[in-house]
């Protein structure tokens, strides 16, 4: 967190740096179902991906712009460090592929709504904390909205274009993102707090370990024959490959930038937005429909979500409060009380290497 006297950004840096991460993102679903549409080779695709952000970080180091690749080279003791946040992410993006595949890009947000339920029962059991009812009631909204639109769309004369696998795929994607949250805290003190040393050997990293999954998964007949037999499919995976590469990159820049620039509900609001947008753009790019049911699920998960956040930034204000009077009484004499923790900065930390 920052410290008192840092200055705060200004309304025009936050708005530039929300823009950037809303474009970013919406960009980055938008062309993934594109390509997920049109070719069978999601592990290869996501390979490429990983790569095009390796290249990228490089050609930073090169102009000396942002990043500069560091001195102490990978060994098995930063690989160990690394290695939970690492496995961890190659499922998570595989299984967030897996789920846009197989679900509608308007329908995606609702898939991964357990997001922020399993983050909150996560923390819960290793911070020993039991939430407040109010918190309860934010994650019993946010579930319900969960709930609402997969028994809607997965009713008899629902959506055929949602898949029960899909939905199972988003479930575990939520698992894994609650997980990261907590493994991320962990990997970035291996690396020093850097962000972007974080994020340049976990790219390269997980693009080391997806090469024998592409193997094991059978990907490799599909890869020959995707490059083999050209045509559309071929020029719709190099294009799409090249924007969600150059936007996954951006997205992981501009993920951290609004968790550095921008507060927990500014940035919970700008994801808000981001769903509601990108379900618009599913309407407009794929022909999605948007029933009264997928509405009121999203709906239904927004709300929950921002009242938590909201919640969150009362009890953090609260908290603050609590610890200048602590710090009073052990200037007195007195004792102090060790704060608990807060997860949210490492959730938005995990949504942001997404």
């Amino acid at each position: 967190m920052a410290g008192h006297n840092e200055k705060p950004a200004s309304r025009l840096t936050v708005l530039a740096t929300v823009s950037f991460y809303l474009v970013a993102a919406i960009a980055m679903v938008m062309a993934n179902k594109w390509v997920l549409n049109k070719t069978d080779v999601p592990l290869f695709f996501l390979f490429t991906q990983l790569v095009i952000a390796v290249v990228l970080f490089a050609g930073l180091h090169v102009s000396g712009f942002l990043f500069r690749i560091p001195d102490k080279p990978m060994d098995m003791t930063l690989f160990k460090g690394l290695a939970p946040m690492v496995f961890l992410g190659v499922i998570n993006l595989n299984l967030n592929n897996f789920t846009l595949k197989y679900v509608d890009a308007s329908f995606y947000q609702v898939a991964r709504g357990l997001v922020l339920p399993f983050t909150v029962i996560l923390s819960s059991i290793m911070l020993h904390h039991r939430p407040s009812l109010l918190i309860i009631v934010a994650i019993g909204l946010v579930t319900g909205g969960f709930l609402l639109g997969v028994a809607l769309d997965l009713a008899p004369g629902g959506m055929t274009t949602t898949s029960p696998i899909g939905v199972i795929c988003g479930v575990l994607s939520s698992v894994t993102t609650a997980l990261q949250a907590v493994v991320i805290k962990q990997a970035l003190g291996v690396v020093g707090g850097n962000a972007m040393d974080l994020s340049w050997h976990n790219n390269v990293l997980c693009s080391i370990i997806m090469v024998p999954c592409i193997v094991m998964a059978g990907e490799v007949p599909n890869v020959m024959k995707l490059f083999a037999e050209g045509g559309q499919p071929l020029t719709t995976f190099i294009y799409g490959s090249a924007i969600t590469g150059v936007f996954g990159f951006l997205i992981g820049i501009a993920g951290f930038l609004s968790i550095k620039i921008t507060s927990p509900i500014t940035h919970m609001v700008s994801s808000a937005v981001r769903g509601v947008v990108q379900s618009l753009f599913a309407v407009w790019f794929f022909g999605d429909i948007i029933t009264t049911g997928r509405g009121s699920s999203i709906a239904l998960i927004l709300a929950g979500s921002i009242y938590y956040t909201w919640l969150k930034n009362e009890e953090q204000s609260a908290n603050e409060r609590t610890a200048g009077t602590t710090q009073s009484k052990m200037e007195a004499g007195g004792y102090e009380r060790i704060p608990m923790k807060d997860v949210d900065a490492d959730i938005r930390k995990a949504e942001a290497t997404q």
